[in-house]
């Protein structure tokens, strides 16, 4: 009989732990957005992209400083003969973060250039596309 109720304390010890684990990891600083909840706080104007360089400029909609702003380039290569693509895919992504604060309701303009460049491949094309894939809002604290 003791046995019985050892295994099941056991086994309610080992959830609780599992599930204090959780909570504690879910309470980081940090949180993962969805794009419409980023769109809300950011957006990408004035963006172009020529032979690998991209530019453009962030937005800052929201009431707080943003920092650490990590925009994912995504160079995607189209075959020119889908149905018979080459072996060599040369598509390629970057994480660039931008290395400056951007103010409420403020613009940071931003140059990236690969490094090394995009490679002069035939039979194809790149598409290039931008998103942010992550930010830090600076709230501050208030004394209570």
């Amino acid at each position: 009989m003791v046995l019985k109720y050892s295994r099941l304390f056991g086994g309610a010890l080992i959830w609780s732990a599992f599930f204090a684990t959780l909570l504690a990891y879910s309470a980081g600083s940090q949180t993962v957005g969805e794009r419409a909840e980023i769109a809300a706080v950011l957006a990408i104007e004035k963006l172009s992209v020529q032979e690998g360089v991209v530019a453009g400029e962030i937005l800052n909609r929201s009431s707080h400083t943003i920092r650490d702003v990590q925009v994912l380039i995504r160079n995607t290569w189209l075959w020119d003969a889908e149905f018979k693509p080459g072996k060599d895919d040369p598509g390629i992504s970057f994480y660039y973060t931008l290395p400056k604060e951007i103010p409420a309701g403020g613009r940071l303009p931003f140059t990236y250039s690969p490094s090394p460049p995009l490679p002069k491949a035939s039979g194809g094309r790149f598409e290039t596309t931008v998103a942010i894939a992550g930010y830090a809002e600076v709230i501050p604290q208030t004394k209570q």
